[in-house]
């Protein structure tokens, strides 16, 4: 649904140059929530504005549902535009409108009638959550009250593609889940392709599908989020199961980390080591953690005894992903 190819972005600031984007590559698949996960600086908004040409790439190519989106102007990328929703973290109310006028107001820059608007905003409050709301304004909403009226406005158009622009940034905990499950809720019932950007590691484990990891512009990690967490070296799954520092092995003693995903989550495997080789086993860090649908989990463990290699050859060909300290 959405292809970067080779993306740069590039900012002149008097003399100076300033890179935001520098060669990213990401093809988001149809149908599925891909978060751009990074710190602020990392190139984030300018990566998600590129989509709908709210920022034209210095070179590279975008293309969305089959369209080149740098190739297009004018009325072309009108159009294009009314097909890509977009949420932002504050908001972006019309504070003059309620919270119907709000929704309807893209409704009117499409030339819908009266009638045909008024039927659409009753639908898109209905599906977000918001009945009795319809006359109240921006001042009188909670934050997720505003952004379930941001999320409904984006869907006017009917779009295939939902943009989010650290969306939650501005929410409570509990506010930020009850959004979070929306938009999955929207994804599943509509085939909504949602690509979000965000610096919080909860947003990605609770709502997306796929991740990018950007820092200084580049991608420096991309793929399955249950696959990238699988995999003790990846950062990702560092920073889902921080380990335990400056703790020092037993003499003999090895120190691993042990991950695993799906069904090995459910077997027994450390009670398995030390039956069948006789080892103990020292748990120093770790965790078992639900990831969409699938249970991934990772171990910072020391090992002690006089069948270690063959407790971690076992582990090997158990497939476990296993890395050695």
């Amino acid at each position: 649904m959405i292809t970067f190819t080779d993306v740069h972005k590039v900012y002149n600031q008097g003399i100076q140059k300033v890179v935001a984007l520098d060669g990213v590559s990401i093809h988001v698949k149809s149908g599925e929530i891909f978060g751009v996960l990074g710190q602020s600086g990392a190139g984030k908004s300018t990566l998600i504005r590129c989509v709908n040409q709210l920022e034209k790439p210095t070179y590279g190519s975008v293309v969305v549902d089959g369209q080149e989106m740098t190739k297009l102007s004018g009325d072309k990328l009108h159009c294009a535009r009314q097909h890509i929703g977009m949420i932002f973290q504050h908001f972006n109310l019309l504070s003059c409108r309620t919270a119907a006028e709000n929704i309807a107001f893209p409704l009117e820059v499409m030339g819908y009638s009266r009638l045909q608007r008024r039927a659409k905003v009753e639908e898109l409050i209905s599906l977000v959550g918001l009945k009795g709301k319809a006359d109240t304004y921006p001042a009188q909403l909670s934050g997720g009250q505003k952004q379930r009226v941001g999320i409904a406005r984006a869907l006017a158009g009917e779009p295939k593609v939902l943009l989010s622009d650290e969306a939650t940034s501005a929410l409570d905990p509990q506010t930020t889940r009850s959004i979070l499950d929306l938009l999955r809720d929207l994804n599943k019932r509509m085939g909504l392709t949602i690509l979000l950007i965000t610096h919080e590691m909860g947003v990605v484990k609770q709502i997306c599908d796929s991740v990018a990891v950007l820092n200084a512009g580049r991608v420096v990690e991309k793929g399955y989020v249950s696959d990238l967490i699988a995999k003790p070296e990846s950062f990702l799954a560092q920073e889902f199961f921080p380990h335990r520092n400056g703790y020092r092995p037993k003499p003999g003693a090895v120190i691993a980390t042990i991950a695993f995903a799906g069904e090995q989550a459910s077997q027994p495997i450390f009670a398995t080591l030390a039956r069948r080789f006789d080892v103990d086993v020292n748990i120093l860090s770790g965790s078992v953690e639900t990831v969409g649908d699938r249970r991934v989990g990772q171990f910072h463990i020391e090992l002690e005894g006089q069948k270690v290699t063959q407790a971690l050859k076992y582990l090997h060909e158990a497939e476990f992903e296993v890395e050695v300290h």
